[in-house]
């Protein structure tokens, strides 16, 4: 299972939401089936619909 927690400790070179979308969808070509929404991202642009895009970008 992918936490969205560790993807952000394991790329703190991240500065913005779409930098994390990006990552995620590389996550999906690793086999990765599920995916927890554990934090709100701590980028000043993460949008108020952050959970929709960043399961839209997962799956």
């Amino acid at each position: 299972m992918l936490y969205l927690s560790e993807l952000l400790m394991e790329h703190h070179e991240l500065q913005t939401f779409e930098e994390l979308v990006e990552i995620i969808k590389q996550q999906t070509q690793t086999g990765e089936r599920f995916f927890r929404m554990d934090v709100r991202p701590p980028f000043p642009d993460t949008p108020e619909n952050w959970e929709d895009r960043l399961e839209a970008a997962f799956y």
